[in-house]
């Protein structure tokens, strides 16, 4: 079972179990609504799935600073319905959470073990649904990923492209870094992890780092597209939410557990925007 295929990893997971032949269930939102609790634990339980693999989740990072009743609804409660039913009928768990759990600070890569400390509520939420997954179940895979995109939604990368419509220079920040992910090898890891036994933490991000700044350069060159983009700092860029600076995350479990690492972020970014290209022809 997959929630949130109205997102974009959902959307990319559902379409790989698919293309794959797994037999899948996706409860769209009317079906499955992570604020009714008594709902989601009937749901699961009646349709007795082996995997439950939860995407959906609040992920207005800035909103959530001032919707924190809905987010903490949605990523605290919502989860802990999904992690009670999934434990009831000892279905797998995947719970995919984000590098917004830590603070940021330092140079150094993050460990899958490094305790979290998150500087914005959204990352404190999740925080919390990784905190009840494995409080209530064993059988659990936390899937920890960053600066995501894919065809199904909105992200940096369309943003970038949009922008390019209307202007010829822009100004990105340069000091936070991290690795962009692309959905589809984000679902193909997923998919490769439910097949196995190893359950624990992971860092499910694509090879490799970038500044915001570098990513959205490689994003213009990619597309043919002639931008001037001047580089930034975060203090020049306020937003509501604090925003981690460091967000390098290792991926020493993901070896550990003999698991094929996935592609570098450059080549992911390719493949995607040969994807938009395929779409709007």
């Amino acid at each position: 079972m997959v929630t949130g295929v109205n997102g974009q990893l959902g959307h990319d997971v559902m379409m790989q179990l698919k293309e794959m032949d797994f037999d899948f269930i996706a409860p769209r939102r009317n079906e499955l609504d992570l604020t009714n609790k008594d709902q989601v634990k009937k749901y699961i339980i009646e349709k007795n799935p082996d995997v439950v693999i939860h995407c959906a989740a609040y992920t207005a990072v800035d909103k959530a600073e001032d919707e924190k009743d809905l987010c903490y609804l949605v990523n605290v409660e919502g989860t802990r319905a999904v992690a009670e039913a999934a434990k009831e009928i000892n279905a797998k768990v995947v719970y995919i959470s984000t590098d917004y759990v830590f603070d940021g600070l330092g140079q150094e890569l993050h460990s899958e073990l490094k305790e979290p400390n998150p500087i914005n509520y959204y990352g404190y939420t999740k925080e919390q649904g990784e905190k009840i997954v494995r409080e209530l179940t064993d059988n659990y895979f936390i899937v920890r990923t960053s600066w995501v995109y894919g065809i199904n939604g909105n992200n940096f990368v369309k943003t970038m492209m949009k922008l390019a419509e209307s202007r010829k220079e822009i100004n990105v920040v340069s000091d936070q870094i991290g690795a962009p992910t692309y959905t589809k090898d984000l679902a193909q890891f997923i998919i490769n992890l439910i097949q196995t036994n190893n359950y624990g933490t992971y860092h499910g991000v694509n090879e490799g780092f970038c500044s915001w700044h570098e990513f959205a350069e490689s994003i213009f060159e990619k597309s043919g597209i002639n931008m001037i983009v001047n580089p930034i700092s975060t203090e020049d860029y306020p937003t509501k939410a604090n925003r981690p600076l460091n967000s390098r995350l290792s991926k020493e479990n993901t070896t550990k557990a003999g698991l094929d690492r996935m592609p570098h972020w450059k080549d992911a970014l390719t493949r995607f925007i040969a994807e938009i290209n395929c779409q709007e022809d």
